[in-house]
C-alpha cells in the first residue's frame, strides 16, 4: 500500500526487535502498528537517499537512532550534568550508607533510565524509618508503602528478642521532581543495612528491585532502560570490568537490551546479576556473608546480619538504660 522498497530479512528482524523493545518483553510484540509504520516509512526514505535497492537492517537502525536523537534532549542535558558531577553519582569505590538506585524517566514518547544516589543515616531513637521525600511531600503512595515494608523486614529479622530503638533517615539525593513506585525498596534496604553494619557498599554496582517483608526480591518495571542508563554513565567514565546492575530474577524475561550492552556483557566488561533474595544482594554489594540464623536464632557475629543485630541490640540496651 505504501509502495516502499522491499525489506530484506535483516530489516524484518530489526523491526521485530524494535517491536519487542517497545513492550519490554522478549516473548511479546507490540500491536501499536502506527509506530511500526512510522519506522518502516522513514527507513524507506533513508534507503532512497542512498539509492539502495532494498531496505536493510542498517536503514532500520538509522531510523531508530534518528528518532531517539529527536526526542532525547532532556536525557542529554541530564547526562551532561552527570558527566560534570553536578548530579553526584559514584561509579567506583565503596561508601557506607550510600548506594546507586535506578529510575526511569518517561517524557511521553521517549523513556530512559538514570541512576540516583540514595543515602541512609541511622542512630538511636524511636522514630523508625523516616522517608525524607514523604516529609517533603515529594513521595507517592507506592513509594511510602515500600518504606513501610522495609520496617516490617527489619522488625521480623532483628527485633524478636528486644524492641527496636532505631531512628533512620532515607533520602534520594538531588531529587527535585518527586518519586513514586517501590522499585527502590530493596536498594533502600541495602543502604540502611550498610549504615547499621558500618560496612561500605560498592559504588560500581547499581540496584533495582522491590522487596517484600520476607526479603524476597520482586519484579519491577523499566528494567531494560534502567540497565542501559547506568551502563551509559559507566561507559563514559570508562568501563572497569567490575561495574554492573542487580535486578530481580523475575525480570530476566523483560530484558531487551541494545547491542552495545549485550556486547559489553559478553566481553565481561559489564555485569547483570539476577537475584531472588536480599541475602544474595547483600553479599554482592558488601562483600561479606549475609549470615544465617543458628538453632538458637542468632546470626554469626562476622556476618552482615550479625553486625546489624548487634548494633540494634546495643541501641535497645542504651535506650532502656537512658529511660531508667
Amino acid at each position: 500500500q505504501e509502495q516502499t522498497l522491499e525489506f530484506d530479512a535483516s530489516a524484518v528482524c530489526a523491526i521485530v526487535e524494535y517491536s519487542s523493545r517497545s513492550v519490554s518483553r522478549q516473548d511479546k510484540l507490540s500491536t501499536q502498528f502506527n509506530q511500526l509504520s512510522e519506522i518502516m516509512g522513514e527507513a524507506n526514505v533513508w534507503a532512497q537517499f542512498e539509492n539502495a535497492a532494498v531496505i536493510t537492517e542498517a536503514h532500520i537502525r538509522k531510523t531508530i537512532e534518528e528518532k531517539e536523537d529527536r526526542l532525547c534532549l532532556y536525557e542529554e542535558r541530564l547526562n551532561e550534568m552527570l558527566e560534570e558531577n553536578v548530579i553526584m553519582i559514584d561509579t567506583d569505590g565503596a561508601e557506607i550508607g550510600q548506594i546507586n538506585g535506578l529510575a526511569v524517566l518517561d517524557t511521553g514518547r521517549y523513556a530512559f533510565g538514570t541512576p540516583s544516589r540514595i543515602t541512609a543515616t541511622t542512630y538511636m531513637g524511636k522514630s523508625g524509618i523516616v522517608n525524607i521525600e514523604k516529609e517533603a511531600r515529594m513521595s507517592g503512595q507506592t513509594h511510602d508503602k515500600g518504606v513501610q515494608i522495609i520496617t516490617g523486614f527489619l522488625g521480623q529479622t532483628y527485633a524478636q528478642q528486644f524492641p527496636m530503638a532505631l531512628s533512620c533517615r532515607i533520602c534520594f539525593e538531588q531529587n527535585y521532581n518527586g518519586i513514586d513506585g517501590d522499585s527502590a525498596s530493596s536498594t533502600e534496604l541495602y543502604c540502611i543495612l550498610s549504615s547499621l553494619a558500618e560496612l561500605p557498599i560498592r559504588q560500581d554496582l547499581a540496584v533495582t528491585g522491590s522487596v517484600n517483608q520476607k526479603g524476597d526480591i520482586q519484579a519491577i518495571g523499566g528494567v531494560t532502560q534502567k540497565i542501559e542508563g547506568f551502563f551509559s554513565l559507566c561507559k563514559k567514565r570508562g568501563l572497569t570490568g567490575k561495574q554492573g546492575v542487580l535486578i530481580p530474577v523475575s525480570n530476566v524475561k523483560d530484558l531487551v537490551l541494545n547491542d552495545e550492552v549485550v556486547e559489553a556483557v559478553k566481553n565481561g566488561q559489564f555485569h547483570i546479576y539476577p537475584i531472588s533474595h536480599i541475602n544474595q544482594g547483600i553479599e554482592l554489594m558488601m562483600g561479606y556473608p549475609a549470615g544465617e540464623r543458628d538453632a538458637e536464632g542468632n546470626f554469626p557475629a562476622d556476618s552482615v546480619h550479625g553486625r546489624v543485630y548487634a548494633k540494634l541490640k546495643a541501641f535497645a540496651g542504651a535506650a532502656k538504660s537512658f529511660a531508667e
